[in-house]
């Protein structure tokens, strides 16, 4: 260990949230014929996004726009709130670890879900935050839960998802303004967001642009099928969307990427597109599931979490040949949520593969 680290640096776990599946492919030997782990979206990117971004790889020479200007200028059109309300970041993951940047000291309480989003914890965790984490109530988040939990912790932060990450579930919109109404004096609630271009109607709460208690995290890496491009952003309150670029990296954001997003934006006939087919893929994808004796739960994202009926040491080893057989799929990483596997939504030619490969791997799988 470096002698240079920091006392906390030094006592972290040499991991990150997830292991890519590259790294899989090279550790096992085994190339994956169905990519259907990490929710992107195989229904790619709108044909105008990928012209901006060739179009601007010739001038990559160039940083992009240390203010990202033009994306935000869009992004406040589209949301009805000024640029100031907006801050641009390398996904929600990087906002995430700003966010934490800026509001935690060590020993700072936070509240989570447990088995939520982990990236979110990793982040905590690197400035030192103390978790307090919260059980599901079945397959939901539980925001009562989480605003007692907060109440008695002192937490200055609170994460939740809507839609949630890993289970696909979701709370109405009046259940989450109901929460916000009822924060704590000392918390700000990170809502994150990630799957809301997907998300049936009545999912998305109405929350004052300028409520100061809400970090609100969309990302360009879902609906608009953009995860390699790295774009995310949060809506929050000119205050502390300024905040943000008193820790950021100042070139943080690449003028290929700012292209790519600002075009993506403009075409919503595209993301129309993606939210048909996302429905469609979900039914096939659910039905696939009952053909083989599995439950799929109720999504409101661009995966859907299974129930295998048994215990999470089963699941794991679905999972494990599925791998075998050349299926890339993620599961819930804690107890009772593990009994569960993840499969992000493909297209048909990649549902195909998963149709064949499934009743194997459940026969392999006992």
């Amino acid at each position: 260990m470096s002698r240079f680290l920091t006392p906390h640096a030094a006592q972290l776990p040499s991991t990150v949230p997830f292991t890519g599946p590259e790294a899989l492919e090279r550790r096992t030997g085994v190339a994956f014929r169905a990519r259907l782990g990490a929710n992107e979206s195989l229904f790619g990117p709108s044909p105008r996004a990928v012209v901006a971004m060739k179009d601007a790889a010739e001038g990559a020479w160039m940083y992009g726009d240390p203010e990202n200007h033009d994306l935000k200028q869009a992004l406040a059109a589209h949301h009805g709130v000024t640029p100031g309300h907006i801050a641009v970041g390398p996904g929600i993951d990087g906002l995430l670890g700003l966010v934490c940047r800026l509001v935690l000291d060590p020993g700072t309480p936070v509240v989570t879900s447990l088995g939520a989003y982990p990236t979110f914890n990793f982040h905590v965790a690197g400035f030192g935050g103390v978790l307090t984490r919260v059980p599901y109530k079945g397959d939901h988040e539980d925001p009562e839960a989480l605003l007692s939990a907060a109440n008695s912790a002192g937490a200055r932060l609170i994460y939740l998802a809507n839609p949630d990450n890993p289970m696909g579930s979701h709370h109405p919109a009046n259940v989450i303004e109901e929460m916000v109404a009822n924060l704590p004096e000392q918390s700000l609630l990170i809502l994150d967001e990630a799957y809301a271009d997907l998300a049936p109607p009545g999912t998305v709460p109405t929350i004052a642009p300028d409520h100061p208690q809400v970090i609100r995290m969309r990302t360009f890496s879902k609906g608009y099928g953009l995860a390699g491009a790295r774009v995310g952003y949060a809506i929050t309150n000119p205050d502390l969307a300024l905040a943000f670029d008193k820790v950021r990296d100042h070139f943080g954001m690449g003028r290929i990427s700012q292209a790519g997003a600002l075009a993506a934006l403009r075409d919503q006939g595209w993301l129309k597109s993606v939210q048909e087919r996302t429905v469609a893929a979900r039914a096939r994808l659910s039905g696939i599931a009952l053909a083989n004796g599995l439950q799929p739960l109720p999504s409101a994202t661009n995966f859907v979490t299974i129930d295998c009926g048994r215990d999470g040491d089963y699941a794991r080893k679905l999972l494990a040949e599925l791998g075998r057989l050349g299926v890339f799929i993620r599961m819930p990483g804690v107890a009772p949520l593990d009994r569960c596997i993840r499969i992000s939504l493909g297209d048909d030619a990649t549902l195909d593969v998963l149709q064949q490969t499934l009743p194997l791997a459940l026969q392999a799988a006992g």
